[in-house]
């Protein structure tokens, strides 16, 4: 069993209910109060969970400036109170930043027992590998030393 401290089990509360903020607020059309506090809280708790100064570490790397740039951009967009606009390059770049992630999070999703078997369905499956082999991709690109 993985033991987390205080400050851990504060930033997954955190980080849990700024995912909620942030799915309720675009199920109710692009509320700009919940939208604004669910990247909050989100932001918020991501720096409880890893620690402040690894936060940092991780958004301000420089192959990730245009991940970085996108994601909180749109975080500014949404507290300016351009909900739609702000969402779309949010989404974007939190696709950026945590694309190295999602061939890990597919694979450990794949060994849940319900879970697993509704991701080998033959279209899911599929667009799970497209994606997988997609993200390698642009891993494989960006080592090369092209501009992602």
């Amino acid at each position: 069993m993985i033991s987390l401290t205080d400050s851990q089990k504060i930033g997954m509360g955190l980080t849990g209910f700024g995912v909620f903020f942030l799915f309720f607020g675009m199920v109710l059309f692009f509320d700009k109060a919940l939208l604004a506090i669910g990247n909050i809280l989100f932001v918020a708790g991501l720096a409880f969970v890893i620690g402040l100064e690894r936060t940092f570490k991780f958004f301000f790397q420089r192959h990730k400036f245009k991940a970085t740039s996108f994601f909180l951009g749109g975080v500014i967009v949404v507290l300016i109170g351009w909900p739609i606009i702000g969402v779309v390059l949010e989404i974007y770049g939190f696709f950026l930043l945590f694309r190295g992630f999602f061939p890990v999070a597919v694979g450990f999703i794949r060994r849940v027992p319900v879970l697993g078997s509704i991701l080998n369905l033959p279209g899911i499956s599929g667009v799970c590998v497209f994606a997988m082999l997609y993200v390698k991709t642009l891993e494989i690109n960006m080592h090369s030393g092209f501009l992602v």
